[in-house]
């Protein structure tokens, strides 16, 4: 069940349909192409992941979700203009049939989108209910649900009172708290039916004390904080080489064009706050400045998102990272990426789905060897069966 049947959301569903039509190949997929070594490299014993873990196979994934816009799939597909028409149109029968549910939408929250696809109600409890049946209806008519927010970016929230607790959270919705965000109220429904749910936005969402209780009450994994694959995906692996060479950074500047509708939402002050401070924390995550102050506790960190309609969903990103080295010299890496906003997020979307539905304590023994599509890890003195838990841990 998908919040948002935008760019990201449609270019999940229309790729998977394309996937299980033979079109294409599930390219940025770890569920679907990547591999897990079993013992040592020299054994070749590589099976793919999908293979070794028990995840819902592509042809039993059924989608819905819910949108501010009447659009079905095929039309908000069409107007995202991620897909080409040739593409969408092989689709176009399987894409139409999927038509959104009203969502909770509140223009507070997202400044620049106004929706005419909404739900009403009296409180953001009754908001949080009707969504719960929606949620319960859908239930009926598959083995596992999985709640997934790819939905546009809420203004920034700080953490208050009513996020402390579940009892303080749901007197926040009897009173419709300001600090409730329609994310909240999904991650709410979904957890509260024992559903996992993983948040695709950098917004206040799951990550505070009343949603992680939620989820450890209903045994409901949650997970997520935006999906990071296209500048901060760069950072996050070229971070990391520069701290493994214990090279300093004294400026990490980051500039980026994008015109879909993402890029008009984060053109908001108060909804690219939220962006901001995601992307902010992940260079101070990675480099530690507090153990390493010598090499990072000056760093200067600047971020620009501007919006630019030409370019649609073609993201383009620019990054000019002054470092030093050996005796302080300095250096400078300039980085220019052109990519494709949607095409690099939908397949996260997808493994998140896959990975949030494993069957909870499920245990899978295999012989000694990996052959036909079991696994095991063969033990130097004697093979033995190796038992497997699939359950993901509760955590944001």
């Amino acid at each position: 069940m998908v919040v948002g049947l935008g760019a990201v959301a449609t270019t999940m569903i229309a790729g998977v349909e394309a996937i299980r039509k033979g079109l294409a190949k599930p390219i940025g997929s770890l569920t679907q192409m990547g591999t897990i070594r079993l013992g040592k490299r020299t054994d070749n014993t590589s099976p793919k992941i999908k293979d070794f873990v028990p995840l819902a196979d592509l042809n039993d994934v059924v989608f819905t979700g819910w949108d501010i816009f009447e659009d079905n799939v095929y039309e908000a597909a069409a107007h995202a203009k991620v897909l080409d028409e040739k593409t969408l149109a092989q689709l176009k029968p399987y894409l139409e049939s999927i038509k959104p549910m009203p969502a909770v939408f509140d223009q507070y929250y997202v400044k620049r989108l106004n929706g005419t696809h909404v739900k009403k109600g009296k409180s953001k409890r009754d908001l949080a209910e009707q969504v719960r049946a929606d949620i319960q209806a859908f239930k009926k008519t598959v083995d596992r649900v999985v709640v997934i927010w790819a939905a546009s970016t809420e203004i920034y929230l700080e953490p208050t009172a009513v996020h402390q607790t579940i009892e303080a959270f749901e007197k926040g919705l009897d009173d419709s708290d300001p600090g409730i965000a329609p994310s909240q109220i999904y991650a709410y429904a979904a957890l509260t039916e024992g559903v996992p749910f993983a948040n695709g936005a950098p917004g206040l969402t799951v990550d505070f004390p009343a949603m992680v209780a939620l989820s450890k009450k209903f045994a409901a994994p949650i997970c997520g904080k935006d999906f990071k694959t296209g500048q901060t995906f760069l950072k996050t692996f070229l971070a990391p080489a520069l701290k493994a060479r214990m090279l300093g950074v004294r400026g990490w500047f980051s500039d980026n064009i994008l015109g879909n509708r993402d890029g008009e939402v984060l053109d908001d002050p108060q909804s690219f706050m939220s962006k901001e401070v995601s992307k902010l924390g992940s260079l101070e995550y990675i480099f530690q400045p507090e153990l390493y102050p010598d090499l990072y506790k000056d760093l200067y960190h600047k971020i620009r998102i501007n919006y630019y309609p030409p370019r649609g969903d073609d993201k383009e990103a620019w990054d000019n990272i002054d470092i030093f080295g050996w005796l302080g010299y300095p250096m400078q890496i300039k980085v220019n990426f052109l990519c494709r906003d949607s095409i690099l997020a939908a397949p996260v979307a997808l493994d998140l789905v896959l990975f949030s539905i494993l069957p909870s304590g499920r245990l899978r023994c295999a012989p000694s060897a990996f052959r036909s599509g079991s696994a095991s890890i063969s033990s130097r003195r004697r093979a033995r069966p190796v038992c497997i838990r699939s359950t993901i841990s509760s955590s944001s």
